[in-house]
């Protein structure tokens, strides 16, 4: 109701969530939903194929469009909080990362490759130029 009241012109940010569920209320009533199956469709959950077949495929293609947070680091410090009630503008922040070191690139916080600043079209971009193995991350989520 609060959706059809917003004729001001004004952008409603409950629209996207609106098509979301219209476009869900379309998929839980075709009759595809029903041979997927889970908790919301009142069937039996389908295990995780791990074999080659098109089930595993869907199921990769279901998470491949998950936006993460891709980050680059160029370094860090510790500072007390007096020096950061100081900071003005033209103040200088050493990082503890040395001139022409490699970047950390994050995802979602953790690191999965390194890499040198370059210029795109006038804007900033990184070159891969060490990625980090499936096993390494793992070992490094593992630790804590």
């Amino acid at each position: 109701m609060a959706i059809e009241d917003n004729k001001d012109g004004a952008e409603d940010p409950f629209a996207g969530w609106a098509e979301a569920l219209e476009e869900q209320k379309r998929t839980d009533e075709s009759p595809k939903d029903a041979e997927q199956g889970g908790p919301l469709s009142g069937e039996p959950a389908r295990p995780f194929s791990g074999g080659g077949g098109s089930g595993t495929l869907n199921d990769i293609n279901m998470v491949l469009d998950i936006p993460v947070q891709l980050s680059v680091e160029l370094g860090r410090t510790k500072v007390p909080i007096k020096y950061i009630l100081q900071l003005a503008q033209g103040s200088v922040v050493e990082l503890d990362a040395l001139a022409g070191e490699p970047m950390d690139v994050l995802v979602n916080g953790y690191l999965i490759a390194q890499g040198e600043v370059v210029v795109v079209n006038d804007k900033f971009g990184i070159r891969l130029t060490d990625v980090v193995t499936p096993s390494e991350r793992l070992r490094r989520v593992s630790r804590g």
